[in-house]
């Protein structure tokens, strides 16, 4: 591409890029917004059952998924150098390691009433979440590879055809829902079991299509060939990009699951009304990801073509479009949270009122932390595009873990703030990722490639 490339020209390829992605992620966090919409009108108990079931394989999913994100810079370079053969074997032994890793965490979700019970939820809570898991568990490793799968299109700009793959898999898992949750059109009623049956069949037919449509959309990679065969470097590479991210992300994902252990230890009204809430901002940082993983991609065709004026431009234009975005959502969270929240209760749950006061105090701490948010994820993408992981590694584990959740107990509990205190330490520890790993990029990452 153009080294003289606009502002504006950088702002529409990262927009043409990135918001399909975007759309693609909404779409995959629709699928866990519907689960929580249905169960929410199921029970209160059920949806609680469901948050505290979806913080523990988040934690699994989100550290497995290091990989696919690796493929995505690796795969971006590799076609800006039109090395196909590098293309073919990065994914390829994406996959091997993405679907080895998801077979590997089966036992701990079939077995995670103990792990469950041990970190202090109250018996009947940890019982039906673990229920949900053992049924979860047999999606795992196609999830995976479907992150595998995704990476691997977005980093060769294909990525309307995974926006439209997603949205008719969110599709999907709402009509069996409907189906599984209630028992509808004679189907038994399995409650919080039929949802984990349908996040489980929605992500098996995601991998068939776009298994389908790799194979046949993108032949002159010949991705599947002889995909059995070992490549040792090939996998040595994925595998030594990819575990410093899936490290990373496990810090970041166990810093929001923490949050919701520490919920449960409020009550379980407070974990409902946390589910809800994380499930808002979830959907809002999904925007904030896309346009990460657009500067991903263009950061990797930077380092392709070394090209020093591309990366920094494209660095600077991806900053300001995640900024402005959070300030949106900062607007719409403080002036609707009843509209918001709303979605997720049934009117005539006696328990609505309760969840609803704890629900709109969540969602103006969680306003604070749009701008710190966007900025963490932002910086990692850029920083992703360079193939830098490790650093940015040493930075998640001291803000999330020896500052994010101490913050969240100190104040939650010692100060006695209880939810809204533990949401404020979430603002502490994102507001310290954003700050290093925006100084990483901004000091040693832009200066890799010649200006």
């Amino acid at each position: 591409m153009d080294r003289r490339q606009t502002y504006a020209g950088h702002a529409a390829a990262l927009l043409a890029l990135g918001l399909p992605l975007v759309g693609s992620h909404l779409a995959q966090i629709a699928i866990g917004v519907t689960d929580s919409i249905m169960l929410g009108r199921y029970s209160a108990e059920a949806l609680a059952a469901a948050t505290l079931a979806w913080s523990f394989a988040f934690v699994l999913f989100i550290m497995g998924s290091g990989f696919a994100f690796a493929v995505l810079p690796m795969v971006a370079s590799a076609a800006a150098e039109r090395n196909s053969t590098q293309v073919r074997r990065v994914t390829r032994m994406g996959v091997w390691i993405s679907a080895l890793y998801g077979i590997a965490v089966i036992p701990l979700m079939v077995w995670s009433k103990p792990i469950l019970l041990a970190l202090g939820q109250e018996p009947r809570i940890a019982e039906l979440a673990s229920r949900y898991l053992a049924i979860l568990s047999i999606g795992m490793a196609p999830s995976l590879v479907v992150m595998v799968l995704k990476s691997y299109l977005a980093a060769l700009e294909r990525t309307q055809a995974v926006l439209w793959v997603i949205v008719w898999a969110a599709v999907l898992n709402g009509a069996l829902n409907y189906v599984l949750i209630f028992g509808r059109f004679g189907a038994p009623e399995l409650g919080l079991r039929g949802a984990a049956a349908a996040s489980v069949l929605t992500q098996v037919v995601t991998l068939g299509v776009l298994v389908t449509y790799c194979a046949f959309v993108t032949p002159q990679y010949v991705l599947f060939r002889r995909l059995w065969s070992p490549d040792p470097e090939g996998f040595r590479r994925v595998f030594h990009l990819g575990w410093p991210i899936g490290l990373t992300n496990l810090a970041e994902s166990g810093l929001f699951s923490a949050t919701a252990l520490m919920m449960g230890w409020v009550g379980t009204l407070s974990l409902a009304a946390h589910g809800i809430a994380t499930q808002l901002a979830a959907m809002t940082f999904m925007v904030h990801l896309g346009m990460s993983q657009a500067a991903t991609v263009r950061v990797g065709q930077a380092l392709g073509r070394n090209d020093g004026v591309f990366l920094r431009d494209g660095a600077k234009v991806t900053v300001l479009v995640s900024a402005a975005f959070a300030l949106l959502t900062m607007v719409v969270y403080l002036s609707a949270p009843e509209l918001l929240l709303g979605m997720f209760l049934d009117a005539d749950d006696p328990d609505r009122p309760a969840i609803m006061a704890i629900g709109v105090s969540l969602l103006a701490v969680a306003a604070l932390f749009q701008l710190v948010d966007g900025a963490q994820v932002v910086a990692l993408g850029l920083l992703r595009g360079l193939q830098d992981t490790r650093i940015p590694l040493v930075h998640a584990l001291v803000s999330y873990w020896l500052i994010g959740i101490p913050s969240c107990y100190i104040i939650g509990f010692w100060i006695g703030w209880n939810g809204v205190g533990i949401w404020l330490g979430l603002v502490i520890g994102l507001s310290c990722a954003a700050a290093l790993m925006m100084h990483r990029f901004w000091t040693d990452g832009v200066s890799r490639l010649p200006v």
